[in-house]
């Protein structure tokens, strides 16, 4: 008998702008991840799953404020730390987060006509790159840790796919 093939959610269908092709496989990311707290125990979600102390929790709080930082302008005092949960934090409270996040840069992404345009600056910066180049990294940066959370969901409990 052959191996069985898992079933992974294929790649999105898009729209043919440049926007919609990276908006749609950066959405596609974003689902993935959030997706894999889903049905996980508290305990597990927060245990460090690799010596330096990553976890499922963790790495989706990290992209909530990768994503505030590069569309909305907001701030991370110490990005290290944003992949470090408090107490209070739980599976449900990190994923709303999140969504709540991705919504809000969603409308200001659709506000974009141009692409070459800078994307909202966090305060501090001299300077902020094209609203491009912003898409560009979390779509680079949403699938990295897409993998990390695939590794440790697997390590955890067996599931895999997207």
């Amino acid at each position: 008998m052959p191996p069985r093939r898992r079933k992974d959610t294929p790649p999105p269908a898009t729209g043919a702008s440049e926007k919609e092709v990276l908006v749609g496989f950066l959405d596609y990311l974003r689902t993935s991840a959030v997706a894999k707290l889903d049905g996980v125990a508290e305990d597990d979600a927060r245990a460090a799953a690799v010596p330096s102390g990553t976890s499922l929790l963790g790495l989706v709080r990290h992209l909530t404020f990768v994503e505030r930082f590069f569309f909305l302008g907001e701030d991370a005092d110490d990005w290290q730390s944003t992949f470090t949960c408090p107490d209070t934090d739980t599976v449900a409270s990190v994923q709303d987060a999140y969504r709540r996040a991705v919504s809000e840069a969603g409308t200001v992404i659709e506000s974009y006509t141009d692409l070459a345009d800078p994307a909202p600056r966090a305060s501090g910066r001299r300077s902020s790159p094209s609203m491009r180049w912003a898409l560009t990294h979390l779509i680079e940066e949403t699938a990295r840790h897409a993998g990390h959370l695939d590794i440790i969901r697997e390590g955890l409990d067996g599931k895999t796919g997207r």
